[in-house]
């Protein structure tokens, strides 16, 4: 599958631009701030995308950890680093994860670090 198949859950770090930014691209997305899931913890908001078939995009570091050592079931993360208050910058990122849209088996961890204009992206196939 494709990265553009899945729909989105987004985390309470990842700004209302780059929320609104992710649905006009197309994408079904489950935002925290808009759908009441605000103050949830990490394990309820993976809960969540897991039940509803939901990639999570967030800046949290947590949110890997659960699935790699705490074995937390789940679809698809996307890590974003560094976490940016820009959400320009963000949205720069996402853009070109989502020019390469690589093939993906969940579950899965997408991280996509960015350093001036350059994005890495590096994909992690979890045992399901």
């Amino acid at each position: 599958m494709k990265l553009r198949d899945f729909a989105l859950l987004t985390d309470e770090n990842v700004d209302p631009a780059v929320v609104l930014w992710l649905i006009n691209t197309g994408f079904d997305v489950l935002d925290i701030h808009c759908s009441g899931l605000q103050g949830a913890t990490d394990v309820e908001l993976m809960q969540r995308a897991f039940t509803e078939n939901r990639v999570i995009i967030t800046h949290d570091s947590d949110f890997g950890t659960l699935a790699i050592f705490q074995n937390e079931p789940m679809i698809g993360l996307v890590f974003l680093r560094p976490g940016h208050i820009d959400p320009q910058f963000t949205i720069g990122t996402l853009n070109s994860l989502l020019t390469t849209d690589p093939d993906v088996e969940p579950p899965f961890v997408i991280v996509a670090r960015r350093a001036e204009d350059q994005v890495a992206i590096r994909i992690r196939r979890l045992a399901p």
